[in-house]
């Protein structure tokens, strides 16, 4: 599936199939949480929401990307990310884009 942020497949002609998304709200543990709390001390990067997002950034995507495949489409074009904290500790990530058919 190929996955581009453009709005369009380079010397390509392309059918829209459709809006296509895929969502996840991820957390991390007590214990890592906890820790992060004590890193907001100090600064710097917290390590562990950095991979709880690109885990859930993944997940998403791999969701997105299944409903593409159902819809019969080649290819996701204009994909966007988004996120937002739900509660201390969790985060939802959504992947959005449309699905075409390559002509």
């Amino acid at each position: 599936m190929l996955l581009l942020n453009i709005d369009h497949v380079p010397g390509k002609e392309i059918e829209a199939l459709g809006i296509v998304k895929g969502t996840v709200v991820q957390s991390k543990n007590f214990g890592k949480d906890f820790m992060a709390g004590m890193k907001t001390l100090v600064g710097g990067e917290i390590a562990g929401y950095t991979e709880m997002l690109t885990e859930a950034r993944q997940i998403a995507t791999k969701r997105m990307v299944d409903e593409a495949d159902a819809l019969g489409a080649d290819a996701v074009v204009n994909i966007r990310y988004g996120s937002s904290s739900v509660m201390q500790g969790a985060a939802e990530v959504v992947a959005y884009g449309t699905a075409v058919k390559l002509l």
